[in-house]
């Protein structure tokens, strides 16, 4: 067992991911929040957020962890990691009013020797700014993917940190629990390591606009993206692991959060980010798919179609609906008769005519049209006997590609998903 005492400001995703995972590593973990209801379940093993084997993690280290809202616990840690989710606005603006107090609680409670840690997404140059001896001041780079945080906690692909000065040796109490998760270390000044960050996220942003891009050309030229994408991940220059899939633009709050500081740092300094809002203007477009399919393939014929509409959640294996494409398809229709279905979202959504159902069987029924907005696993379990015994219609839009084209073009039902030509049938 390791012997340092690793504290965690700020008991959100983030925050109890990162202090779980690091018990699991064999440390002493101290989790503080200000809220102390949340600190007493936490303390009973209940958890505010859900992930795949949170929960089992959790109840296997409860004797290395300890949550408590009384933040002089923190002179006792070596360590204290500053991990309070940043909240955004709708456009993705940052505000860093909460990591903002939690640094001040943190710093006006842990001993004079201690080392402060930000683990959170800032803008270039907030680090610099906080006042903590440089040589003990870190920013690290997170690493959360929601419905795949227990993995990327446990096992990070690398940790970037940065520093005061790109020659200044990482604290060695630091470096030692760095190196228990056994991954490359990138030490690198503040501002490199805080535009990393961003970095990573814009190449993503641009590796989804393309794809998204490509993908609406296919459907009209009579290509299959699918086809295509084998021979982009064999080319090196792009790579097995790119990500090369199309959606329904940028949602979760995380990567609308980077393009929004990148053209903020832009505008500030003067630099060019017009393929930044190049990318913002396509994601509102890519959201729109569902309902310009919608219309061509439903409503233009039967404005008073029967909609049902599978997953709320802006990506599967989260709760979180996020400026989620769901959501924003809702908006439009907010006078249609709408049966929703999604496994975890807490949320109500839409207008007097949308129901929430308990199964996802029963929301199928009586439907004209079958939306597959979030690719939950569940939904793969659809079958063709399932919609030929419970929709009235023949139309499914799959964007993600969930269910066998094949399989329910052969049952008469019009399948349409990105990146493909559509089909058209005369109903089963």
């Amino acid at each position: 067992m390791n012997t340092l005492v690793i504290g965690f400001v700020g008991l959100t995703h983030l925050g109890l991911n990162s202090a779980i995972a690091s018990a699991a590593r064999g440390f002493h973990v101290l989790g503080y929040s200000d809220e102390s209801e949340l600190v007493s379940d936490l303390n009973r093993g209940v958890l505010p957020i859900e992930e795949p084997q949170l929960e089992e993690l959790l109840a296997s280290n409860t004797s290395r962890l300890t949550f408590s809202c009384n933040p002089e616990c923190l002179s006792s840690c070596a360590i204290v990691y500053i991990s309070t989710d940043i909240p955004t606005d709708h456009s993705g603006e940052s505000d860093l009013t909460p990591i903002r107090r939690m640094i001040k609680i943190a710093t006006e409670n842990m001993r004079a020797d201690a080392l402060l840690v930000i683990l959170c997404q800032v803008p270039p140059g907030f680090t610099r700014l906080i006042a903590w001896p440089a040589s003990q001041l870190y920013y690290q780079v997170e690493t959360l993917i929601f419905g795949r945080a227990v993995e990327r906690a446990l096992h990070p692909e690398r940790f970037i940190v940065g520093c005061a000065s790109s020659l200044q040796p990482i604290d060695i109490r630091l470096l030692g629990y760095l190196q228990t998760f056994d991954c490359p270390i990138l030490p690198m000044k503040y501002e490199s390591a805080e535009l990393a960050k961003i970095s990573i996220n814009i190449f993503l942003v641009a590796s989804v606009t393309i794809a998204n891009t490509l993908a609406e050309l296919c459907e009209q030229i009579g290509a299959d993206w699918s086809e295509i994408v084998p021979s982009l991940r064999l080319d090196k220059r792009i790579g097995n692991y790119a990500y090369l899939n199309p959606g329904l633009g940028i949602s979760g709050g995380n990567l609308e959060r980077d393009l929004s500081t990148l053209m903020t740092c832009a505008q500030k300094h003067n630099t060019d980010a017009s393929i930044v809002a190049a990318a913002v203007a396509h994601s509102r477009y890519c959201k729109n798919w569902v309902w310009r399919k919608l219309n061509a393939f439903v409503l233009a014929q039967n404005p008073h179609a029967q909609i049902c509409l599978l997953g709320l959640t802006y990506k599967e294996d989260t709760h979180s609906t996020k400026n989620s494409a769901s959501l924003g398809l809702l908006e439009h229709l907010n006078k249609a008769n709408v049966s929703i279905f999604d496994p975890r979202a807490a949320i109500d959504a839409g207008g007097p005519n949308v129901r929430r159902m308990h199964t996802l069987l029963d929301a199928l029924a009586g439907a004209d049209v079958v939306l597959i907005m979030t690719p939950w696993e569940q939904f793969r379990t659809i079958t063709a006997e399932n919609l030929l015994s419970r929709m009235r219609g023949s139309v499914v839009i799959d964007p993600y590609r969930m269910l066998s084209r094949i399989k329910l073009e052969s049952r008469g039902f019009t399948y349409v998903t990105l990146g493909a030509p559509i089909s058209i049938k005369r109903g089963h």
